[in-house]
C-alpha cells in the first residue's frame, strides 16, 4: 500500500511535474481570457462613461462660469488666464486619451477572438467577423468621446481667448 520512494522512477516525476505546470499555466491563462470576455465590455464602457461624465460635467461648469464671470474684478492677467482655463485640461486630456482607452479595449477584444480560434483548432469566418466586429466597437466608443471633448476643447478656448481680449479692452479704456 505505501511505495517506497526508492521505487519510483525519477523519470516520471519529472513528467509529472512538468504536466502539473503546463496545466496550472493553462489554467491561469484560461482563467484571464474568461475573466477579460465576461468584464471587457464592462470596462472599456465603465471607464469611457466615467471619462464623458468628467467631461460634460468640466464643459457645463465652463460654459456658467463663462456667462457670469465679472471680468473687472480681475487685476492680473495670470489670474484671469488661471480663472478661465480651469478644467480646460481635463477636457483636452479626455479628448486626447479616449481613443487609447478604446483602442486597447479593441487590442484585448482581437486577443480574445485569436484565444477563441485558437482553443477551436479551426477557423470559423463568421466567428472571427463576430468577434473583430465586437472588439471593434471599442475603438468606436473612444471615438464618441473624444470627438465631442476636442470640439468643446476648442470652443472653450476660443471663448477664454475672446474673454481676454475683452478684459484687455476694458483695462485700456
Amino acid at each position: 500500500m505505501v511505495e517506497r520512494a526508492d521505487r519510483l522512477d525519477p523519470v516520471d516525476a519529472e513528467k509529472t511535474l512538468a504536466d502539473a505546470q503546463t496545466d496550472a499555466d493553462t489554467r491561469g491563462g484560461e482563467i484571464g481570457v474568461e475573466f477579460l470576455k465576461s468584464n471587457l465590455d464592462l470596462g472599456v464602457v465603465g471607464i469611457l462613461g466615467f471619462m464623458s461624465f468628467i467631461m460634460i460635467a468640466c464643459v457645463i461648469e465652463r460654459y456658467l462660469y463663462y456667462a457670469r464671470v465679472d471680468l473687472s474684478a480681475f487685476e492680473d492677467p495670470e489670474d484671469l488666464d488661471l480663472a478661465l482655463t480651469r478644467n480646460l485640461t481635463a477636457i483636452a486630456t479626455i479628448g486626447a486619451n479616449a481613443p487609447y482607452i478604446g483602442l486597447l479595449g479593441t487590442v484585448l477584444g482581437i486577443l480574445i477572438a485569436f484565444y477563441d480560434i485558437g482553443l477551436q483548432g479551426k477557423i470559423e469566418t463568421a466567428a472571427m467577423m463576430m468577434g473583430l466586429a465586437l472588439a471593434l466597437k471599442a475603438t468606436a466608443l473612444g471615438l464618441v468621446v473624444a470627438i465631442p471633448s476636442l470640439v468643446f476643447y476648442n470652443a472653450l478656448l476660443r471663448r477664454t481667448e475672446r474673454l481676454k481680449a475683452r478684459w484687455r479692452r476694458v483695462r485700456r479704456a
